[in-house]
Formats: C-alpha cells, sequence, structure tokens
C-alpha cells in the first residue's frame, strides 16, 4: 500500500493560510487508540514508522528492549536529519499472534510505510499476513523461524535464522566441549523450539554426535521432574534444551535439583536471552551456554559507541538484552533505506530495503540484496558465568558454519505456526 504524500511543497499553492489551518487540526500526537510516538516529533510533515512490540505479556523484556532501541535510533535519525522528520509510532503485540497482527494494522492504517518487527516468530508470522497484503514492508527484530520470509517480498530481518542457530551449537557442543551423547528437551507447542531442536539435531549427528533421547514440555509448564527423570537415565554428557527463557530458567534448576550434575552442561538458543533465565534458574543455570547475536561485553567501537548513547539516553542502565542492538539495527536498516529510497512510498522503501549492501550494524553487518530478506549474519556463543552476565565465548561467521555454501544454508523444516 503506498503511503500518502507528505512533501508539503505541495501546500504552497493551497495558500499560508489553509497551511496554518490544517496544522492546527493535526493531533499533538499523531496517534491514535494505544499507539505512542516516542521521537517527540509529531508534526504534520514526518514520515511515520511503525513498530509492534511486545510492551506486555511473557515476553516483555524483549519488547522492551526492542522499542528502546528503535527509539534511539529514530532521535539519533532526526538530529541529523532535521528537514526529513521522522516519527515512530509503537503498538503493543502483547505477546500474542493475534494482537501483533492487529498492531500491524493499526500501524499500517495510520500511515506508517514501514514496520519493524516482532521478537517472536509467531506474533511476527502474524504480522506479515498483514503487510504483505497491504504492500507494506516488515523487518523482524529478532524472529529466527527459518521460513518465515518465505512467499512474501515484503518482510525482512536483521537477525540470524534457527538455519544457523542450530549448527552453530552442535558445532560448538562437539568441537568446543567434546560432547558426544546429548539428549534434547523440546517445547513441544512452540515450533521454534521444535525447528531449533531439528536444525541441532541434524547438525549434531553429521558431526558424530548421537542424540540419546528427546523429552518434551509444553509452554507454562511448571513442574519437569517427569521428563528430567527420563534425561537423567539416559546419562547424557550435556543437554540442548531449545525453549524460551520463561521455562528455561525452572528446567535447569529442577535439572540439578533431580541429581543431573553442573559436570552436565546445558545449551540453548536466543530464545534464553532474559535476565529473567538468572531470576528463575539461580546457581543452577550458571555455567550454562546459548546462541546469541550481540554481547554488551563486546569491545568493538560499534558496541561501545551504542553503549555510550544507549546509557545516556536510558539513565546508565545497559540493554538487558540482545533486542535492544536488535532494534536500533532494525530502525537503521530502515532508515538507511529511506535515505536511498526513490520517495518515502511503501513500495520504493521495500525496494530500498531490499537492496540494502553490507549496513554496519551494532549486532554485525547487514546485507540484503540478493539475500530474500535473509542477512547472513554470524552468531555468538555466550556463557551466564558467576557475575550472573552473559560472557562471550566465542563467535561463528557464516562461513564457519557453512563453508560449502556461499550464500544460503540449508533450509530447516519448521512447522507453520512458529512463535520465535
Amino acid at each position: 500500500m503506498l503511503t500518502r504524500n507528505l512533501n508539503y511543497r505541495l501546500w504552497a499553492g493551497a495558500g499560508l493560510l489553509a497551511a496554518l489551518f490544517l496544522a492546527g487540526c493535526k493531533s499533538d500526537s499523531g496517534t491514535g487508540g494505544s499507539s505512542s510516538s516516542t521521537t517527540g516529533n509529531t508534526a504534520s510533515g514526518s514520515i511515520k514508522i511503525g513498530l509492534v512490540a511486545a510492551l506486555t505479556g511473557d515476553l516483555k523484556p524483549w519488547g522492551q528492549d526492542s522499542q528502546s532501541g528503535a527509539k534511539l535510533m529514530v532521535e539519533e535519525y532526526n538530529k541529523a536529519n532535521p528537514d526529513k522528520k521522522v516519527q515512530l509510532l509503537v503498538e503493543d503485540s502483547t505477546s500474542k499472534p493475534e494482537s501483533g497482527k492487529s498492531a500491524a494494522e493499526k500501524l499500517i492504517s495510520e500511515g506508517c510505510v514501514v514496520v519493524l518487527g516482532e521478537v517472536a516468530s509467531g506474533i511476527s508470522a502474524a504480522m506479515k499476513e498483514a503487510t504483505t497484503s497491504k504492500q507494506v514492508p516488515q523487518i523482524a527484530v529478532g524472529a529466527t523461524r527459518t521460513d518465515l520470509t518465505k512467499d512474501s517480498d515484503y518482510i525482512f530481518r536483521v537477525c540470524y535464522t534457527d538455519a544457523l542457530q542450530g549448527p552453530v551449537m552442535a558445532k560448538f557442543a562437539y568441537e568446543k566441549l567434546g560432547l558426544r551423547n546429548v539428549a534434547l528437551v523440546t517445547d513441544e507447542k512452540q515450533p521454534y523450539s521444535v525447528g531449533l531442536s531439528d536444525s541441532f539435531r541434524t547438525a549434531f549427528t553429521k558431526f558424530g554426535g548421537t542424540i540419546v533421547d528427546e523429552q518434551k514440555y509444553n509452554t507454562g509448564q511448571t513442574s519437569f521432574s517427569g521428563l528430567l527423570t527420563n534425561v537423567k537415565a539416559k546419562n547424557p554428557d550435556g543437554v540442548f534444551c531449545s525453549g524460551y527463557f520463561t521455562e528455561v530458567g525452572p528446567i535447569v534448576k529442577q535439572a540439578r535439583e533431580a541429581g543431573i550434575q553442573k559436570s552436565v552442561p546445558f545449551l540453548g538458543g536466543d530464545g534464553w536471552d532474559s535476565q529473567e533465565i538468572v531470576n528463575t534458574g539461580g546457581d543452577a543455570i550458571i555455567g550454562s551456554y546459548f546462541c546469541n547475536h550481540y554481547n554488551n561485553k563486546d569491545k568493538s567501537d560499534a558496541v561501545q559507541s551504542f553503549l555510550q548513547k544507549w546509557t545516556a539516553a536510558y539513565g546508565g542502565s545497559l540493554p538487558g538484552t540482545t533486542m535492544g542492538a536488535l532494534g536500533y539495527d532494525a530502525a537503521g536498516v530502515a532508515l538507511d533505506a529511506l535515505k536511498r529510497a526513490k520517495s518515502s512510498s511503501a513500495k520504493d522503501l521495500r525496494d530500498a530495503i531490499d537492496a540494502t549492501d553490507n549496513y554496519h550494524g551494532v549486532s554485525g553487518d547487514i546485507t540484503l540484496k540478493g539475500r530474500h530478506g535473509d542477512p547472513p549474519k554470524r552468531a555468538i556463543v555466550v556463557q551466564l558465568t558467576e557475575d550472573k552476565q552473559q560472557t562471550f565465548v566465542k563467535a561463528y561467521t557464516f562461513e564457519d558454519v557453512f563453508p560449502s555454501t556461499a550464500a544460503t544454508p540449508p533450509a530447516a523444516s519448521t512447522p507453520p505456526a512458529a512463535k520465535k
């Protein structure tokens, strides 16, 4: 859907009085319902971009950080481009796919020429129905589901996919930790978890390892004694737990209580990325490893510059999750494309996003040109250490994992309703 033309040079012929009248009638907020402007710029001449984020519900830590990151980038852009102001409108997905879709529809109806979000793949997929049908580009912040970008030319992402992070953790487990017999613990209600377990299994067995068992649980479950008894009986030398932080913390804590020793490491994917996992997992989770996109302790100039801006804007605190950096990068890719687009229409902006080549993001370089929405990102392995922080362990480039595949990783089998 093409956005209305916001070039106010057209007003010149209408006369100064008409312009003043229209400006006076414009809402100060520039939003309706639960939308909120986070840029402080609500002038009628601003170009609107939208963000769908989980500001309430289980995924709130990710939503809050992605909003803060996007806001920071938009404010930075507006300071540098006073003649081409951008207004960020935000809607709450409430951590649910149906709410995410409604939020995207609302932002499009309000004239947003691009919609950022979400972190969860299930929510992103629901949003995709709205953005694709209206032909408005969407940039997912942290949605890693491998087939998310399939069958649409209007959805992109700034993160890696599960087709990368599963093999990354398999390679790390086999080569760096020396694990040979691993048990899987999978949330069967979250196809993100199912798909990630599948990609880990495929890669780990190709390396020569053995999956000795797979136990399944459901989102919202709180007691895991039965499945952990079964895992312990298989005597694994490692456990890959592919679910979300909401359940993983209690799982690992109960595993140690059930007698699975600390010498048996737990590993997982980016769904672990929240301080809440330490709160619920306690000392039991310390020493565990997972795959992530970014780390606050990275000493690179890009990360340190980003953290200086973040701490200055947000009272000295650091991003609580990786989604702060990915939200910043998602907005950055959209705004970089806006500079290059032939016009501020949704179609021209989509074309400019699709042509993104080596955008230097905080989470790494992002290339979308010729990639059908999926950038070949690097991935990092972090460890939860005694200070209850994520400590960088090792980085894997795309080529490290797929040396014989120059551009595209093998597709992973992911069910159609994946959440993340």
